[in-house]
């Protein structure tokens, strides 16, 4: 079985040609990851040691300073005191803090930090403010630091009952700290004492059917098989799905209705670009968990915001549209034997389509390109399936320009007609593209392609323990008693199923960090959050401190024409391991 999973968006782009152009680019912020020693004693030397100061660009590009290169303001240890310590380059600053203590000096409340918020930050408007589990500490000039006693502080800035966010604030002395709470109308839904109510809406008819059944299929068999075995915490899980037909706005509306009208508990393997950008939104707004989006578009990227109950495990698709750019660039993959390295100033063409899914994975390879230095050697040209002779025209424009490979910044339908031109065309040079063109749909079974293709993929079945998670994947597939014996030997071996199947275990490992503890939206979101959830066929992804990154690791495979299967050639390993 050497399939992997892959996830489908099928959408028309118009057609266009353009050189890489660039506009002006400039230093758009500092980002600053502070020293190890953040406290000091008076008349200690500042010590820079594990500082990292980054420069951000405009573009989107980035490069980690030298310290030569930035100056080092706002330190000073004659007294006692915190000190917000500057970072400036070229205009631009950035700031951090540090204290410094004076073990001699007469002992005065120096700062006060929130070490733990309340167990409880969400509350309904009949609950009163909890605060249980919040933990205060005060930290003094001479360097003590104590956790103050409930009645040592007092707490102000929440109403409970009234709708709305809130920054409570801790106030010991002169001193202030402050942390998040919220009140809602509705905290939980779709949970009782023996079950929990689970949807989501995905395409189920039409000519992307082969799409959404077995993604669906894979989900059902992860929940029915863990409902055998007696659910989570006394609960089974029930699982209602509606058809969207790949249509986004249809898919707003499902997701209304699933919300609203069928109160799921949460929204499991949220289906398709069009639906999940439609809905990130209404997501938020009710706070209702959303975990796995089967796709990879952009906006679901978040640096940093707890709480979020959008949890999207696949990569991002800038981040899938760097890392195939670094594999074209990197790669020994060409030559008459394929084991050269590329040329230097060799030419990379890029065809793409203008849909949401197009456009995030360019912007990844643009970024990446142009952090490698080479983005003057990058050709870019947008297409749409539906506009062969344009195609035609693209491809024989990137062999007129002696492009050494195409990077195709697409889904499967525009994929295939990419590549069936390239062999139409007999213009054989390396093709790279997305993660979700890893599976055997996305290639004509009946060519024999003159080139290499070469996927992303984040899910790897080839390891050790990928064996190990597939063998179970086939065997909750194989027990399904709701696939007849002729649907598991295909849904075994069924990309899409896979990923199913893989948001159903994501959701399944929640449920499970909770535990018999009550269960909310809150709890719930608190337990993802709560350590790095690792991915069955795959790498883990890490919510905590309200991150929402997706996977930024993926190995590299290679279509095999002879078996018909793509097989790995390069094990996951993240940008940097691949530029090095």
């Amino acid at each position: 079985m050497k399939k992997i999973v892959a996830l489908f968006v099928v959408l028309l782009a118009t057609f266009g040609l353009a050189a890489c152009q660039e506009a002006a680019v400039e230093l758009d912020r500092l980002t600053v990851t502070p020293p190890t020693k953040v406290e000091y004693i008076v008349g200690d030397l500042f010590n820079p040691a594990g500082m990292i100061v980054k420069a951000i660009y405009s573009d989107g590009t980035d490069a980690t300073l030298a310290a030569a290169d930035y100056t080092v303001s706002g330190f000073t240890s004659t007294s006692a005191g915190l000190r917000t310590v500057t970072v400036t380059y070229e205009g631009q600053t950035v700031t951090f803090g540090i204290a410094v203590f004076d073990p001699e000096a007469v002992e005065e409340a120096l700062s006060l930090n929130v070490k733990s918020v309340p167990t409880q930050q969400i509350y309904n408007r009949q609950e009163e403010f909890d605060a249980t589990g919040l933990v205060v500490e005060v930290v003094y000039n001479t360097g003590r630091k104590a956790d103050l006693a409930s009645g040592e502080y007092t707490l102000s800035g929440f109403s409970a009952g009234v709708v709305g966010k809130y920054d409570v604030v801790v106030s010991f002395e002169t001193l202030t700290a402050s942390f998040y709470a919220e009140v809602r109308a509705v905290t939980v839904q779709g949970v009782t004492a023996t079950t929990v109510l689970v949807g989501n809406t995905a395409v189920l008819s039409g000519p992307l059917a082969f799409v959404g059944v077995p993604f669906r299929n894979g989900m059902m068999a992860a929940f029915e098989e863990v409902n055998e075995a007696g659910g989570i915490a006394g609960r089974t899980i029930e699982y209602i799905n509606r058809d969207d037909g790949f249509d986004g706005t249809v898919g707003l509306t499902n997701t209304k209705q699933l919300i609203n009208e069928d109160h799921i508990f949460a929204l499991v393997g949220h289906f398709g670009t069009g639906t999940v950008s439609n809905t990130l939104a209404v997501i938020r707004e009710a706070g209702i968990p959303m975990v796995y989006a089967a796709t990879g578009v952009n906006v679901l990227y978040s640096e940093r915001s707890p709480l979020d109950p959008v949890m999207p495990v696949q990569p991002i698709y800038l981040t899938d549209g760097r890392i195939m750019t670094a594999r074209a660039i990197k790669e020994a993959v060409y030559g008459t034997n394929g084991d050269e390295a590329l040329a230097a100033g060799a030419k990379i063409g890029v065809l793409y389509t203008t849909s949401n899914d197009g456009i995030s994975i360019k912007e990844g390879i643009e970024i990446e390109a142009r952090t490698l230095g080479v983005n003057d050697n990058f050709i870019y040209s947008s297409f749409a399936t539906a506009d062969i002779p344009a195609l035609n025209a693209a491809v024989e424009n990137f062999r007129t320009a002696g492009v050494s490979a195409i990077i195709v910044a697409s889904n499967q339908a525009p994929f295939k007609a990419a590549i069936g031109v390239m062999e139409t065309l007999d213009f054989n040079v390396p093709a790279f593209t997305s993660y979700v063109n890893a599976d055997a749909t996305a290639v004509d079974p009946a060519t024999d392609y003159g080139f290499p293709i070469f996927t992303n993929a984040w899910v790897d079945i080839f390891s050790e323990s990928g064996q190990v998670d597939t063998a179970a994947f086939v065997a909750a597939i194989n027990a399904a008693s709701f696939l007849t014996e002729d649907d598991k030997a295909l849904m075994a071996v069924n990309s899409f199923a896979i990923a199913g199947y893989i948001a159903a275990k994501n959701f399944i490992e929640g449920l499970t960090r909770v535990g018999t503890n009550e269960l909310t939206w809150e709890s719930f979101i608190k337990a993802m959050e709560s350590a790095p959830l690792n991915i069955p066929m795959g790498g883990s992804v890490d919510f905590g401190g309200g991150k929402r990154h997706g996977i930024n690791a993926m190995s590299l495979l290679k279509y095999n024409i002879v078996t018909r299967t793509f097989d790995k050639v390069r094990e996951i390993e993240t940008i940097d391991e691949i530029r090095e």
